[in-house]
């Protein structure tokens, strides 16, 4: 799917202690990012499949603001912020509501995962992270999958390598990757209605449904957490947990901070998201639309940022 707006900047939880200045590549140093902290254990390597997601589940996710707002245009105007939840009670909700109904009335949605644990070490700029696990040490196995990050010109000078552990450390840490997607019926009828001139009913169906895979999405980046150990620090009101109140970073290729997208065809070596009926199409976008996928990074320091 084309990559939505740059999310914006958000409230992080407590830093990790910093690390000390290192060169980084091309010149300059390498932000205060610490490289020693914590590496979780995964509860398995490699991927897994998970198809018939429960919509209730996914819709709880679901961010009101972006779809009211981006998606389909209910904007505050000059009305004060009781003016406006009425507005949205009375216009967006029972159109939230009606889609929510027929989407599992009629099968319009069909929420479905392809996640995975794996080895990895940063390299310079770079991340490389191995396909398998082999022996009793369960030591990184196969041809590794390099995804080469950029890094800010200025400011901080941040890269995505940087909270992953280092090759010189000897050490290896654990990335996680995702594909989601609604499925492809989504975009079926979404194209259906276009074409019958149904426009009003077109672009709430559309926004609606990117706005399910984004939230399955968050969903999965949530069972991600849990399973690492780290949701600990998890928000406990949905609208910061939205806000990015939670340990860590979700990255996926097409924003700031990784606006590469032929790095996707990382994402679809590691997890092979044709299981799920996903593919990367010739210009690196996933099909069906309704589709998005991620590195999740564990890191406490791990926020967005523009490179």
């Amino acid at each position: 799917a084309a990559p939505a707006p740059a999310p914006r900047e958000r409230s992080a939880p407590a830093p990790a202690p910093d690390a000390p200045p290192v060169p980084a590549s091309g010149g300059g140093e390498r932000p205060a990012v610490a490289r020693d902290v914590p590496v979780p254990r995964p509860p398995f390597w490699g991927s897994r499949v998970v198809r018939g997601v429960p919509l209730p589940d996914v819709f709880a996710f679901v961010n009101e603001t972006a779809l009211f707002r981006a998606q389909w245009g209910y904007q505050r105007g000059d009305r004060d912020d009781d003016e406006y939840e009425a507005f949205l009670d009375a216009e967006a909700r029972p159109v939230f509501r009606r889609w929510r109904e027929r989407a599992i009335a009629e099968g319009l949605l069909a929420p479905s995962v392809v996640y995975g644990y794996f080895r990895c070490r940063a390299e310079g700029d770079d991340l490389l992270v191995w396909p398998e696990v082999e022996g009793a040490d369960e030591r990184p196995a196969g041809e590794p999958v390099r995804f080469a990050f950029p890094r800010q010109a200025g400011g901080r000078r941040l890269c995505i390598a940087d909270f992953f552990r280092d090759a010189a450390s000897g050490e290896y840490d654990t990335a996680a990757f995702t594909v989601v997607t609604v499925g492809p019926r989504a975009s079926e009828l979404a194209a259906e209605l276009f074409e019958a001139d149904a426009y009003r009913d077109y672009l709430h169906f559309h926004g609606f449904g990117v706005e399910c895979a984004e939230a399955l999405a968050e969903l999965w980046h949530k069972r991600v957490r849990e399973e690492l150990g780290i949701a600990g620090r998890d928000a406990a009101e949905k609208r910061e947990l939205i806000k990015q109140g939670y340990q860590g970073s979700r990255y996926s290729f097409g924003y700031p901070a990784c606006p590469d997208l032929e790095q996707q065809t990382g994402i679809a070596a590691l997890l092979r998201p044709e299981r799920i009926g996903v593919e990367l199409g010739e210009t690196y976008q996933w099909h069906p639309e309704q589709t998005t996928s991620a590195i999740v990074v564990h890191h406490p320091q791990a926020r967005y940022f523009t490179a």
